[in-house]
């Protein structure tokens, strides 16, 4: 069994430079099932849910060749249109696969997906997008299953604003006969990225980062050579790690904009930003008092869910009372226990969670009990007296590559040990 194994009160500088985008890496891959040739893929992060989807490809029948941070794909070959579960059960975003098999091959069918578990996440819209199309769907005994005829344009307004169902929709559509609109759709920058991705190799894909996109079908996407953009949320979360550890660090390969919100709450901490190019620095006077701020998640460009719990940890050591409303997942407060072994003071209600500043964390045994929340443990652990012990680093390496080194560079005590069970 891994663990990380952290004393806290180390102030955090230096630079981190900020890999690329998880939740645009496991939306490009699978579009590359959709690509008449050879694709490279560059910027990819080595995290697990890379790896995962690039097994998962491998085994339809891709060619696959990973070289450091980039990675060659040639789908050209392959004619195999079903996900093997015990792959796709290991990770939420396997459900692109559904819309680039169905956009390559007029059917699909994949095992509903894995992923942190965040109480319900239907695929409704998702399927809306698929019927729209022209696919008959059915979703039993644990599959997925979609076919049609011919996949031809259509008007799709999204009941939700759904980023699952706007990225399948889109795949599924940049080879259908006609043009596709999809009202309401998100518009994170992945759905910029993948968009972007597509039209490089040869598709036709506009208003993507509105609530508009229209795609015009085309005949093929031929290959060619992509960068995938900077990951937002690990840029979020040691600007976050900055703030709380009141250091001075320099984020760089990063797209400011995409960080507006997280900059809006921290300036508003009383917290110092400033933006460059490609950079971001975060630092914190000893003598600033961080202040209480409410905080409520929202689809771009709101506050990102994915930026909550790291956002909350610190919380627990600011000024007066703070309030985190949770607008889109419905069970993501279960790290909150955690949080309190280590002495912060929060009540959950619902959605809300309350939060009273306290003096100090202290440091305790705690879990990773997702993605996002093992980074709170993280920043957690960085400013807690003591030493803090964070168990399920699975969770934590789906998403960060590195992160005990990249935090270690920066100054804070961290280390991973290897415990026997």
């Amino acid at each position: 069994m891994e663990k990380l194994v952290i004393t806290g009160g180390k102030k955090l500088s230096g630079e981190v430079i900020i890999g690329g985008a998880k939740n645009a890496a496991v939306a490009v891959i699978p579009a590359t099932l959709l690509v008449d040739g050879k694709c490279r893929i560059e910027n990819i992060p080595n995290i697990k849910d890379v790896m995962i989807i690039c097994d998962i490809v491998a085994q339809l029948g891709a060619k696959v060749d990973i070289m450091g941070d980039a990675v060659e794909i040639d789908a050209s070959g392959i004619s195999y249109c079903a996900a093997p579960y015990d792959m796709v059960s290991k990770m939420r975003a396997s459900y692109y696969l559904i819309g680039a098999l169905l956009g390559r091959f007029s059917k699909a069918e994949v095992a509903m997906p894995g992923g942190c578990n965040f109480g319900s996440r239907p695929i409704d819209q998702h399927i809306k997008g698929f019927e729209a199309l022209g696919a008959a769907t059915e979703v039993k005994n644990g599959l997925i299953s979609a076919q049609a005829d011919k996949l031809c344009g259509a008007n799709i307004y999204l009941d939700v604003v759904s980023v699952g169902a706007t990225i399948n929709t889109m795949l599924a559509a940049v080879l259908a006969e006609g043009t596709t609109v999809i009202e309401n759709a998100a518009k994170e920058p992945h759905i910029v990225d993948l968009a972007n991705f597509l039209n490089v190799m040869g598709g036709n894909v506009k208003g993507a980062g509105t609530d508009i996109i229209r795609i015009k079908g085309v005949e093929r996407l031929n290959g060619g050579t992509y960068s995938i953009i900077p990951d937002q949320i690990e840029a979020g979360t040691f600007m976050v790690a900055a703030a709380a550890t009141k250091g001075d660090v320099m984020i760089k390969n990063v797209i400011p904009k995409h960080l507006e919100s997280i900059t809006a709450k921290l300036v508003e901490m009383g917290a110092e930003v400033e933006e460059y190019d490609d950079s971001i620095r975060v630092c914190c006077r000893d003598d600033v008092v961080l202040n209480k701020v409410n905080l409520k998640t929202l689809p771009y460009p709101g506050f990102p869910t994915d930026m909550q719990p790291q956002m909350v940890t610190l919380l627990t050591i600011a000024n007066g009372t703070s309030i985190a409303t949770e607008n889109v997942w419905d069970c993501r407060f279960q790290y909150i226990d955690e949080l309190k072994r280590m002495g912060a003071n929060i009540s959950v209600d619902g959605r809300v969670a309350v939060i009273e500043g306290v003096e100090s964390l202290s440091g305790s045994p705690v879990k990773a009990t997702d993605l996002r929340a093992g980074a709170g443990m993280v920043i957690a652990g960085l400013i807690a007296k003591g030493v803090t012990e964070i168990y399920e680093l699975r969770h934590i390496d789906r998403g960060y590559e590195d992160m005990e080194g990249k935090f270690r560079k920066l100054g804070a005590d961290i280390v991973r040990v290897v415990e026997e069970d």
